[in-house]
């Protein structure tokens, strides 16, 4: 029933707003994020990506973006500011100013990187203290592993391949 009435709800909209495909694109990405550094970074990278896109020239164009509300302070009742963001100052009016500040500069490539593999992959997004403790917490890896076999070990002093007991 539900798969049905989910069939239906997109065909309505498909056909009430003129668009096609599946109602939600692709299936959801997330990661866990550390707060310092990584939170505010992952703000900027979301409130740039209508301007990456293409579809607006300023991230303040976007209709469903935060960036007004935290940029300008403008009323918004969906939203619930991260403790990150609401540590840049005391009240919301002082705490603009630094918030406008992030935007000045460009979002360094080399973390618009990290952000995407960690949220493509499932995997953590801090630095590697913080990775080795989220593996722990959930018993499993959470960055991503190297590829291929792993190597052989050699002995250190001779050199040559060590052979497994028989």
């Amino acid at each position: 029933m539900m798969k049905r009435l989910g069939q239906r709800y997109v065909q309505y909209i498909n056909w009430t707003y003129g668009r096609s495909g599946t109602f939600w694109e692709g299936r959801f990405r997330s990661c866990l994020t550390q707060k310092e550094y990584y939170v505010l970074g992952c703000y900027r990278y979301i409130e740039l990506n209508p301007m990456r896109a293409g579809m607006v020239e300023h991230p303040g164009d976007y209709p469903w973006s935060s960036y007004r509300a935290n940029r300008h302070g403008e009323g918004c009742d969906w939203l619930e500011p991260n403790g990150c963001y609401c540590a840049l100052a005391a009240d919301s009016r002082r705490r603009q100013a630094p918030y406008r500040a992030l935007f000045r500069s460009h979002l360094d490539p080399a973390l618009a990187d990290q952000i995407r593999a960690a949220t493509n992959s499932n995997y953590a997004l801090g630095s590697g203290r913080f990775e080795e403790e989220v593996a722990k917490a959930l018993g499993r890896r959470v960055v991503r592993g190297r590829s291929g076999r792993p190597k052989r070990r050699r002995e250190a002093v001779t050199g040559e391949l060590q052979s497994p007991a028989r």
